[in-house]
């Protein structure tokens, strides 16, 4: 009961449509690469996400598993889930309320795209009210032999922005950081990771800037960002403390992969967050073309119910732990 509850802004997200707070019109395409065309239209890809989320509120297990991929990654605030244990979670959820905004979708390569978004919701899962109104969910798309499989799904709760000057300034690195000629990158996402965390590490963020793509997205719990938003957001922070665990990778195709892992340490908060980042080759050279971060949560406290909501017995439980 416990981890179906923790599990459910991940179960819900999982297939919906991405990030910060819009309308569902309002479908954006900045930088991307006039070079890098999609096999599949942003409309077609949004259409699957929708058809997703029907699947899960009209109680169909088995449409809704036929949209994954057999080997696909489902990260959420409590860990990693297959696409079986997705369905699983999703098997008592009863969704009243649902709509989207800030669709944003991002090409990957010719055979892969990623869309993120806001999710609205309203809804049980057992009896309980969910444990959020409202998550920044992301779903990578790959063809799959010309069938479009969802192969990766993260999601966070969404918060506020954090107002300018929030994050205390990084202390200053002991010697100033040397930026050399730019590293070099290969189809282990793994290995390209640990890259990127070593310029976080040493404050190279020129050598971070020259990892990451044009059209570069990040996802946090306080919205989404572009590329000069990703290299402002790190400069404000220290890692020098950052310890990375618990890796995994999955190809998404010969030009693309991903790797999810665990970060805790320095201005990490000590329950640690998880990562993941996908790789893309452009130029032939691997960038990072997206990256998203989801708090691992101790303590959920169910939304609160709207005027009107039937009472649940169990609506004023304390705070769920795990």
């Amino acid at each position: 009961m416990k981890r179906i509850i923790a599990v459910i802004v991940s179960a819900l997200s999982s297939f919906a449509c991405t990030a910060p707070p819009g309308n569902n019109s309002a479908i954006t395409n900045a930088n991307k690469p006039a070079e890098t065309t999609s096999t599949i239209s942003e409309a077609q890809v949004i259409a699957k996400e929708k058809d997703a989320w029907d699947a899960v509120k009209n109680k169909n297990p088995e449409g809704f598993r036929k949209i994954m991929a057999d080997n696909g990654l489902y990260v959420s605030h409590h860990g990693v889930l297959d696409p079986a244990g997705i369905v699983r979670e999703t098997a008592e959820l009863e969704l009243t309320e649902l709509s989207f905004s800030d669709w944003k979708v991002v090409t990957i390569d010719k055979d892969a795209v990623v869309v993120t978004y806001t999710a609205h919701i309203n809804g049980r899962i057992k009896g309980m009210p969910l444990v959020s109104s409202q998550v920044r969910g992301s779903t990578a798309w790959v063809n799959r032999n010309g069938n479009w499989l969802a192969i990766y799904h993260q999601d966070c709760e969404a918060k506020p922005a954090p107002t300018t000057g929030t994050n205390k300034p990084a202390k200053p690195a002991s010697s100033p950081a040397v930026t050399s000629s730019p590293v070099s990158t290969s189809a282990d996402a793994i290995a390209n990771e640990k890259i990127i965390w070593d310029a976080l590490k040493n404050r190279d963020f020129d050598a971070f800037e020259a990892l990451l793509a044009s059209d570069s997205i990040e996802v946090e719990p306080g919205g989404v960002s572009d590329k000069s938003g990703s290299v402002k957001g790190v400069s404000e922070m220290d890692f020098s403390k950052a310890v990375l665990s618990d890796w995994q990778s999955l190809k998404i195709d010969e030009d693309a992969a991903l790797v999810t892992y665990m970060v805790k340490g320095g201005n990490i908060d000590p329950s640690g967050e998880h990562h993941t980042t996908i790789w893309v080759k452009r130029d032939g050279r691997w960038l990072a073309i997206f990256h998203q971060g989801t708090p691992v949560l101790k303590e959920l406290k169910p939304v609160s119910e709207k005027p009107g909501s039937s009472p649940s017995p169990k609506s004023k439980s304390p705070p769920i732990k795990y």
